[in-house]
């Protein structure tokens, strides 16, 4: 078992001047908040210390995540809450994908993140130069996967330049209590295990990930805080730890959440600096 010293919240806000975390599997799951987290975030806008929400999820605009979050009693403004749907406008700029017929995958707010990025929304079966898979959810599952698929081969046997583009690389999330949903990142990973099948040679076909643990997460809420005196405090080693830990900042493991506690043997990048029991319990009460 790696040595990973376990630490408390009241110790984070001390130390960090900007404490940066994780949605899903630290402070909610798909059917409400989950226990201490409406008292931490009370405390935390009673304190007006600085904090963000850093979520993989693509399917919802601040706004919209807002909302529900208000829903289950957490208080969290559209300002504090960083999407890795948020990243596809600097992508669609960077690699001048401005003005390209886009299929995406996912629900209304989806959609939209693709058109404010500049994207131009078309839908599936037609032609297309940019598939965005950004939820696994808004649309009928094995339907819409097969004909994608299927229309995605056809561009490429007729050498078309398709972009594939992953906001979030998210495998798995929690529903709730002891229970787990597929999210985009699996999906995307069929398609990159069909199209390896198809087309064995070549190594391009691959999704293009923006979300955690890519860095462009963590440049915006630097932007945003104006510091690097920052933690990630999520729990999925792959995204959370290792996005905080390759950025160059400091990370807590939530041991509650979706990885299960096998810390043994664990590359650098993948460690955590803390390790974080609860945000149930008396400390959130101050």
């Amino acid at each position: 078992m790696a040595d990973i010293p376990e630490i408390t919240i009241d110790t984070l806000l001390e130390q960090y001047d900007v404490l940066l975390f994780d949605a899903y599997g630290v402070l909610v799951h798909s059917s409400g908040a989950l226990p201490g987290a409406i008292k931490l975030v009370q405390r935390l806008n009673r304190m007006r210390k600085s904090y963000y929400i850093l979520t993989n999820d693509a399917s919802r605009l601040p706004e919209t995540a807002s909302q529900q979050y208000r829903s289950y009693g957490l208080d969290i403004t559209p300002e504090r809450i960083i999407t890795s749907g948020s990243l596809l406008k600097p992508y669609f700029i960077g690699h001048q994908l401005i003005g390209l017929r886009c299929v995406v995958l996912g629900p209304a707010d989806s959609l939209r993140y693709v058109e404010h990025a500049g994207g131009r929304v078309v839908s599936p079966g037609g032609a297309f130069d940019v598939l965005v898979i950004a939820d696994e959810a808004g649309f009928p599952f094995l339907e819409t996967i097969d004909r994608m698929f299927t229309s995605l081969c056809r561009a490429i046997d007729a050498r078309r330049k398709i972009h594939l583009i992953l906001p979030n690389p998210d495998l798995i999330y929690p529903k709730g209590d002891r229970a787990f949903g597929f999210a985009a990142g699996s999906i995307a990973g069929m398609f990159e295990a069909a199209l390896c099948l198809r087309y064995p040679h070549r190594d391009d076909l691959r999704f293009a990930r923006l979300g955690k643990p890519e860095k462009g997460i963590f440049t915006e809420a630097l932007s945003r805080s104006g510091t690097r005196n920052m933690v990630m405090i999520g729990d999925q080693l792959e995204t959370d730890i290792k996005g905080a830990r390759t950025f160059g900042i400091d990370a807590v493991w939530v041991e509650a959440g979706v990885t299960a506690k096998v810390l043994a043997a664990l590359p650098v990048d993948l460690q955590p600096t803390y390790r974080l029991g609860t945000f149930a319990g008396n400390v959130f009460q101050q």
